[in-house]
């Protein structure tokens, strides 16, 4: 959940904030004169939601995707063991 909060009680309350943003994955908008203005989250999900994007963003990626699911739902499975020979494992 993200919490809002003022830039005087960020900068206020800044290391806390990090450490939590941290340690506890809490997110929080930063606003300037009560529009939003910066979000402060963790490194970790910060790299999660641009790999997230980079994958969305990728159109070949997404229709391989799309066909896989499609192909699941139609019961078009490989068994493991097939796989594994087939790729020699």
């Amino acid at each position: 959940m993200t919490q809002t909060l003022p830039i005087t009680k960020a900068r206020e309350n800044l290391t806390e904030l990090v450490d939590r943003a941290a340690r506890l994955r809490n997110e929080y908008t930063i606003t300037v004169n009560g529009e939003p203005k910066a979000v402060l989250l963790s490194v970790d999900e910060y790299e999660s939601l641009k790999e997230t994007l980079e994958i969305l963003s990728n159109t070949k990626l997404m229709e391989d995707l799309r066909e896989a699911e499609a192909q699941a739902t139609r019961g078009e499975l490989v068994d493991w063991e097939d796989f594994k020979e087939e790729m020699r494992w």
